[in-house]
């Protein structure tokens, strides 16, 4: 079974920038599709980016998009988001996950009951 561990989390101010990674126990190439989701205080999880199993497609939701970039780096097994200009509004509980069904990259998003998930990392944005 896959496991996935999320590092990069903490305390950021406003407009400032984190990069979070997840490093897969196993090859993550190509049999697994990866992606971002976190859950704010009060809020159900939802989708932050996807990237798909195969030809790198992503996906964004629509409050991150220009200002986070996923990307992946299957010979080091690991999934990585770059968030810059973060708000106040990203702070939240940031899991990463895997998927083997080929889903679309926004097909993964919009799925709660995916296959693996991390265990969670905490971002924060505050002054």
């Amino acid at each position: 079974q896959l496991q996935l561990v999320e590092s990069g989390g903490g305390l950021v101010q406003p407009g400032g920038s984190l990069r979070l990674s997840c490093a897969a126990s196993g090859s993550i190439w190509p049999k697994y599709a990866l992606g971002w989701f976190r859950q704010a205080p009060g809020k159900e999880r939802e989708g932050v980016s996807c990237i798909h199993k195969r030809d790198g497609s992503t996906w964004y939701a629509d409050s991150v998009k220009g200002r986070f970039t996923i990307s992946r780096d299957d010979a080091k097994n690991m999934v990585h988001l770059q968030m810059n200009n973060l708000k106040p509004e990203d702070t939240a509980v940031y899991y990463c996950a895997a998927e083997s069904v080929p889903f679309t990259a926004q097909e993964m998003c919009d799925n709660k009951y995916l296959e693996v998930w991390g265990q969670g990392i905490l971002v924060t944005v505050s002054s």
